[in-house]
């Protein structure tokens, strides 16, 4: 029988570009070196490229310090304005997470404030992204709107990198589409340093997904190439948990409280909703998965927090995080477990609406399959592909289209155990596919299941379900797309 995955596609990444031709290309790629040009970059110009007037720097940093955009010293703003040929081609700001890539944290921070300035440079355990948005933003729009045309091509050539792992790009991007919600123009497009473990945000635009071992002279070719590179569009989708009333849970920092309970009334929920519900809300960009992936990490997060002497790098993080899955059976599900308990489809209903269709379908849960997975990137798990480049047979065949992390549509798919989700990551087969889809209900009843566990762009929490009453977890799309710095 042909594999689904086409041999001649499964090389190409989302975003094709040029590559090393070496065989190292692969090791180069991983270390966030892919697709830089390798020709010096003078550290004068990248920086009358990058560095915006010194009176607007100034003026930023005073309203993001007091918290208030309207907080400009007279003594900061030109007589009638600046010209605009005083604005850089490029003005960047970075926001870096000191506590990720390990001991390079703090360096990376001054190293960039060499680069560029040290206004211009964010610390997130001091300076917030909405911070940033609500009086950075509004400080440099109050100086456009007061005729000064330097302050208004700045707002407008405005580029964000952000050095961290994949939950702060989305703590920033999700910061950012507040702007969309206020009806903004000009949002600022995002590039990656990558200094998270998994960086799949990061890979997907080309930028890499570890730090490079050569971090100096690469920050300095990766900020060169954020200043110029292509604008690519991301999808974003939302997430709304709707329960019984009563439960206790204890959520992601990423879900919030939601103020009403939208689930969509196209999709009759009838006597399995209960009669009181209490919701959560939140934003993902790479997946949501449910099921065994999920309760081992939960598990792993768990331990890192209550003893994270435990967790002092990655090759001890993976030891533990092994120790978790096998533990917790998801390499090898205990004899003594009731064999019809093994399955996501004893506690699982799926429904979904395809492209341009207003109707929701249900559609069956593959046998024994234990994890599901909604994805919206090409990159999972570090780098993986489990979705595949399949064929155009195949694709025609199950009523799918290639998969684009901008083309309004989620992949579903399923691991079976531990070792089929290690072949897939392996790249070796791919997932079991189950639905390409432009929204998703998944509906958890318990039984003799006391909880479900679930995890979204990596945070993972434990869902408590009821027997009596359903659980909703729905997935749609937001209307407006983040934007990406695309390092081709």
């Amino acid at each position: 029988m042909d594999s689904p995955v086409s041999k001649t596609d499964a090389s190409k990444e989302k975003f094709v570009a040029s590559r090393p031709s070496t065989a190292d290309s692969k090791t180069i790629r991983g270390c966030g070196l892919a697709n830089l040009t390798w020709v010096g970059v003078d550290k004068v110009e990248l920086r009358q490229r990058l560095m915006m007037p010194e009176y607007l720097r100034l003026a930023m940093r005073d309203c993001i310090k007091r918290k208030d955009s309207s907080a400009i010293p007279d003594h900061l703003l030109l007589p009638g304005g600046a010209v605009a040929d005083m604005a850089p081609h490029a003005p960047m700001v970075v926001f870096i997470n000191p506590n990720s890539g390990g001991r390079h944290g703090p360096v990376l921070k001054e190293r960039l404030q060499q680069l560029m300035s040290e206004e211009q440079v964010f610390d997130l355990t001091e300076v917030k992204p909405h911070e940033f948005v609500r009086y950075g933003l509004g400080c440099l729009e109050k100086v456009a709107a007061e005729g000064d045309e330097c302050a208004k091509e700045c707002r407008a050539r405005l580029r964000i990198m952000v050095a961290g792992g994949d939950g702060t790009v989305g703590w920033v991007l999700g910061c950012l589409g507040e702007l969309n919600k206020e009806g903004k123009s000009h949002i600022p497009p995002v590039g990656v340093i990558p200094l998270g473990t998994g960086n799949d945000l990061s890979r997907s635009f080309g930028w890499g997904g570890s730090f490079p071992f050569a971090w100096r002279s690469a920050v300095k070719r990766t900020l060169h190439r954020a200043s110029m590179g292509p604008v690519a569009r991301l999808d974003s989708w939302k997430i709304l948990v709707s329960m019984p009333s009563g439960e206790v849970v204890d959520p992601p920092y990423s879900l919030k409280p939601a103020e009403e309970n939208e689930l969509d009334q196209g999709l009759d929920a009838g006597i399995d909703a209960p009669p009181l519900a209490m919701a959560y809300e939140g934003v993902f960009y790479n997946y949501l998965s449910i099921g065994m992936d999920a309760q081992v990490a939960y598990g792993f997060h768990h331990l890192r927090n209550t003893k994270p002497y435990l967790a002092q790098g990655p090759i001890s993080n993976k030891i533990i995080y092994s120790g978790f899955g096998c533990t917790q059976g998801w390499f090898c599900t205990p004899c003594v477990n009731d064999p019809g308990l093994r399955g996501l489809r004893n506690i699982m209903k799926i429904h979904i609406k395809k492209v341009n269709c207003s109707q929701w379908e249900e559609i069956a849960v593959p046998k024994n399959v234990r994890s599901i997975v909604a994805l919206n990137l090409h990159s999972y798990g570090s780098g993986s592909h489990p979705w595949g480049n399949l064929k155009p047979d195949y694709l025609e065949k199950r009523g799918f289209v290639e998969a684009h992390c901008d083309d309004g549509l989620i992949e579903i798919f399923g691991f079976k155990q531990g070792w089929h989700a290690s072949f897939v990551m392996a790249e070796l087969i791919s997932a079991k596919h189950i639905a390409q889809a432009a929204a998703v209900r998944f509906e958890l009843r318990g039984g003799d299941w006391r909880d479900a566990f679930l995890q979204m762009d990596g945070e993972p929490w434990k869902q408590p379900m009821s027997t009596d009453y359903s659980t909703f977890v729905e997935i749609k799309k937001v209307p407006f797309q983040s934007l990406m710095i695309n390092n081709e």
